[in-house]
């Protein structure tokens, strides 16, 4: 069966589904990585990608921001004059009445009122002006780490702002 589009499990609805001792056949989720860089080092600037909006991100949109991010940094300033962090964790299981599809499977399969799915992905649940990722860089770089973070934006499910800060472990 082919994955459905992820504009359908971007809206919250119901309860989160979470409960994985009672549920078989969960698969994992492909984010396994959430801390890249360094991070014992102190870095003069700190960005958050922040959400707009509320929504579910399914762990494989996490897993290709987190893979855009951490690719263009490492090759253009290194892995060690960097930190990434990724937030939200892919709890809420997914789940799909899987029907036949194609030609002439109205008459096969009109499926079935209410039905209740198999799990098929997990996705983080997100709401308003929650922190999504937190990259800190020194400031020359700082200019790039920006424009990383806003082209990884766009493989996220919901519109994102950038906020930069300072840490405070940092010595300006």
């Amino acid at each position: 069966m082919v994955t459905k589009p992820a504009r359908m499990y971007t809206k919250i609805s119901g309860p989160a589904y979470t409960r994985r001792e009672f549920m078989g056949g969960v698969p994992y989720p492909k984010i396994t990585t959430f801390i890249q860089g360094n991070q014992k080092k102190n870095f003069d600037v700190e960005m958050e990608l922040i959400a707009k909006e509320s929504c579910q991100i399914r762990h494989t949109a996490l897993e290709a921001a987190r893979v855009s991010v951490n690719r263009k940094l490492a090759e253009l300033v290194g892995v060690e004059n960097f930190f990434l962090q990724i937030r939200p964790y892919p709890h809420h299981v997914l789940r799909e009445h899987k029907m036949a599809t194609g030609a002439g499977a109205d008459r096969i399969s009109s499926g079935m009122s209410m039905a209740f799915g198999r799990p098929v992905g997990t996705a983080a649940r997100v709401s308003a002006n929650d922190i999504i990722m937190v990259a800190r860089i020194n400031m020359p770089q700082a200019r790039t780490l920006k424009e990383i973070l806003h082209k990884a934006s766009f493989k996220l499910p919901t519109p994102c702002y950038i906020k930069i800060t300072k840490p405070e472990s940092a010595q300006i």
